[in-house]
């Protein structure tokens, strides 16, 4: 890899680093600071577009300890799992988040949706990891779902969960943009349907946030069922809509999500997500070098 520096990233880096002592010097937040590693950090695989061994070598390179990966390694890896879980051996990498995919609602797809989930599950395991997310594709054209649609797609990710609970492996479900559960009304219709015994919530800030919500607050209202979150930013995109930025670059109150964290002695795990690098003279390694930066540096918290 060419560790020369462009100009481009030494201008990145250098204004985030004046951005983030602007933070520390005007935040109080820091009276409130997790008790360091409490919140441990991951950071997931989806920037690098499929690259994930690429993702496990500058992750670790960055020194996080953790890595979400997605459904498109379960094809090429699920008959030589020992392969994948050799490359997070060798990085010093855990997996404490598998992007499952969509759950459907329609009766003839509950168990192919469900049979697909418990085989992800079971890859998990074989990984060495404890959980996965799950997420829909059920919203069309903008159409809100109904009550009793949240219900019944709580109900099939309740079933789910119940059985992948035998093998140690945690379902979670992922509020998001453009499907079911994407406004804070939507995610609490789903969270107060939920069986906790079997299925628990994985905040994104920045959903939440986008949706028309306050992340801050939603970790107070759901702290007994928030198992992990998604960490990453939102700020309006030019000509109209959003895009999902790094951390400090948008409207998302970091500082207040962690000192609402801290208030409610949360523990487990902040994945940093990235869908896709936000801007095109970026990489997702400078990406994830800012990300690492801001939680450092801004939120003096390790990695």
């Amino acid at each position: 890899m060419n560790n020369i520096e462009s100009p481009d990233r030494r201008l990145f880096l250098r204004n985030l680093s004046l951005t983030a002592g602007a933070l520390i010097t005007t935040s109080s937040w820091a009276e409130a600071i997790i008790k360091k590693g409490d919140v441990k950090i991951g950071y997931s695989a989806i920037t690098w577009g499929g690259k994930d061994l690429q993702a496990m070598a500058d992750l670790a390179s960055l020194g996080f300890k953790g890595i979400q990966l997605r459904a498109n390694t379960f094809g090429p890896y699920r008959n030589k799992v020992s392969e994948l879980k050799e490359a997070l051996i060798k990085h010093n990498l855990k997996l404490p988040m598998f992007s499952s995919g969509n759950v459907e609602v329609d009766p003839a797809k509950f168990q192919s949706t469900v049979d697909t989930h418990v085989a992800h599950a079971s890859f998990v395991k074989a990984l060495g990891g404890t959980a996965f997310q799950m997420t829909n594709s059920l919203r069309q054209k903008g159409t809100p779902p109904t009550t009793e649609e949240l219900k019944n797609l709580t109900r099939v990710m309740n079933e789910i969960g119940k059985q992948t609970a035998d093998m140690g492996v945690q379902a979670v479900y992922h509020n998001h943009m453009n499907q079911w559960g994407e406004t804070p009304e939507e995610v609490d219709v789903i969270v107060q349907a939920m069986d906790p015994r079997y299925l628990k919530l994985l905040l994104d800030i920045a959903h939440y946030k986008q949706g028309g919500g306050e992340p801050q607050d939603a970790v107070i209202k759901y702290k007994d069922i928030i198992h992990a979150l998604h960490l990453k930013d939102t700020k309006p995109k030019d000509g109209g809509g959003y895009k999902f930025v790094e951390l400090g670059q948008g409207r998302v109150d970091v500082p207040a999500v962690f000192a609402a964290l801290a208030k409610v002695k949360f523990k487990g795990w902040g994945v940093i997500e990235l869908d896709g690098v936000p801007d095109p003279e970026k990489s997702p390694l400078i990406c994830a070098e800012i990300n690492k930066k801001y939680i450092t540096e801004v939120l003096k918290y390790p990695v």
